[in-house]
C-alpha cells in the first residue's frame, strides 16, 4: 500500500518531472528464507570425517561425543597427583595444568583454571564454555575449542583465587608428565 502511495505522491507533486520512482521490492513472507541455528557452522576445526567410535573406546565415546558423565568417584584421574599436563583424549590440545588440580569431594578431576588462562581471560585457552540446560538447571559446559569434545562442567563454588570448580571427566583427559614427550592414556579396567 505504502508503495502505491509513495508512487502516486511522485506523479501528483507539483515539482515532480516525469520521473520513475524506484522503491525496494519486498519480498512476500512465504519466499523469505528463514535463518535457524541448523545452517550455523559450529567451530569445529577437526576433519569432520574424523571416526570417533574406532578411534575412541566406548566409555570415551560416550562423554566426548554424546555428553555423558562418567560415574562419580571412578576416574583414574580422580586421585591423580603427578606434575604435568592434561590433554584432551580426542585432540591432543593441552587444557588443564596439574598446578590448577585441587580435591574438591565431588568425585570427579576438578580444577581451578584452564591452562593458558590469563587473569580471567580464556583466548588463549583449549576450551570453550556452552550454556547447558541438560542437569535440570542453568549450568556451563566446558568443551575442547579444537574438536568439541565434552569434557564437563564449571561452576561458581571453587576456591580462591578464581572461585571456579572445572569438574572433568577423567576418561575425556590424557595425561602427559612434565619431563615426558608422550601421553599416558588411562587403561581399561
Amino acid at each position: 500500500m505504502s508503495r502505491v502511495v509513495a508512487r502516486l505522491m511522485a506523479v501528483l507533486s507539483p515539482h515532480s518531472t516525469s520521473r520513475v520512482v524506484a522503491l525496494p521490492r519486498r519480498i512476500p513472507l512465504f519466499i523469505r528464507p528463514l535463518y535457524t541455528s541448523q545452517g550455523l557452522k559450529s567451530l569445529i576445526r577437526y576433519d569432520e570425517r574424523t571416526d570417533w567410535q574406532k578411534k575412541l573406546t566406548p566409555e570415551q565415546y560416550v562423554v566426548t561425543r554424546e555428553k555423558g558423565t562418567e560415574m562419580p568417584f571412578s576416574g583414574i584421574y580422580l586421585n591423580h597427583s603427578e606434575v604435568g599436563m592434561y590433554h584432551c583424549v580426542c585432540c591432543d590440545a593441552p587444557l588443564f595444568s596439574s598446578e590448577a588440580k585441587y580435591d574438591s569431594g565431588t568425585g570427579w578431576p576438578s580444577f581451578t583454571e584452564a591452562h593458558g588462562t590469563w587473569e580471567k581471560d580464556e583466548s588463549l585457552t583449549s576450551i570453550i564454555r556452552r550454556p547447558d540446560n541438560s542437569l535440570g538447571s542453568t549450568g556451563t559446559e566446558v568443551l575442547c575449542k579444537s574438536c568439541d569434545a565434552h569434557l564437563g562442567h564449571v561452576f561458581d563454588d571453587g576456591p580462591d583465587p578464581t572461585g571456579q570448580r572445572f569438574c572433568i571427566n577423567s576418561v575425556a583427559l590424557t595425561f602427559k608428565s612434565r619431563g615426558d614427550s608422550k601421553s599416558n592414556k588411562p587403561e581399561e579396567n
